[in-house]
């Protein structure tokens, strides 16, 4: 069904992996796109485009103020407004604190949380002024619990959970909600160099390595895939999730039950 036809949404780190699985589910349901990151950005514009919407593709920096801006002013150019905006964007970076490379620390901390700040202020006047919208933040398991060696990614993604229940209760009288997905291990670029890193220090297959490192957290033993994250950022884009705020949905193959 085209529940979002009509609709724009904008969805950061959206030309692979987790984000362009969000933007595919959120076209096929009628919504046009604005693709953001820095993969292959023309066969996620084809992917898009096949679904019948329109879209764009905008290379925003998220550690920029500028460029996102920016980011929101095409967006706007084309579409009139952000109807629905999914904070995807991330990177990781794995070391102990005492060794962890201060810069990777502050680059990370700014594309997975404050860039979720910045592109929500900007949003949400326009979703405020016709009282309708949708703000999905990509958190992580590991906005729930930690992992040794994660100490960026842990803390930006706790603060992404805490800055959705924030935002959900300064909307929670309006149209407007914010929630959190937060899956387990998604086969993502950056969990794929986790599995590589792996096989490499410990002189292990590929397969083992990938193995050991879902048997380690993923009691399922298998990936969460981008379209079942995207079916989840749908449901909360549908009128069923009008008075879901400031949630976290976690879809983790059983990670947190342990």
């Amino acid at each position: 069904m085209k529940i979002l036809t009509g609709k724009t949404a904008l969805v950061t780190g959206s030309t692979s992996g987790i984000g362009l699985g969000i933007a595919k589910a959120l076209a096929q349901a009628g919504a046009n796109i604005v693709l953001n990151g820095f993969g292959d950005a023309d066969s996620a514009l084809a992917d898009i485009l096949a679904t019948g919407v329109q879209t764009m593709h905008h290379p925003a920096d998220m550690r920029s103020l500028r460029e996102i801006e920016s980011m929101f002013t095409a967006a706007k150019a084309k579409f009139e407004m952000v109807d629905i905006l999914v904070n995807n964007a991330g990177i990781q970076h794995v070391a102990p604190i005492e060794s962890f490379d201060p810069q990777k620390w502050d680059d990370i901390i700014s594309i997975n949380l404050s860039s979720s700040f910045h592109t929500t202020r900007h949003a949400l006047p326009d979703m405020l002024a016709r009282n309708s919208g949708r703000i999905i933040n990509i958190a992580s398991v590991h906005g729930l619990v930690g992992s040794a060696g994660k100490s960026a990614y842990v803390a930006a993604k706790h603060g992404l959970v805490g800055l959705t229940k924030v935002t959900a209760l300064e909307t929670t009288k309006t149209g407007v909600t914010c929630n959190a997905i937060c899956p387990g291990f998604v086969l993502t670029p950056l969990v794929q160099k986790q599995i590589i890193d792996l096989a490499n220090a410990e002189h292990i297959s590929l397969d083992e390595a990938q193995a050991r490192l879902l048997g380690e957290k993923q009691p399922s033993g298998r990936f969460v895939t981008p379209e079942e994250l995207g079916n989840i950022a749908l449901m909360l884009c549908s009128p069923l999730a009008a008075e879901m705020r400031g949630t976290t949905i976690v879809a983790d193959g059983g990670w947190t039950a342990q």
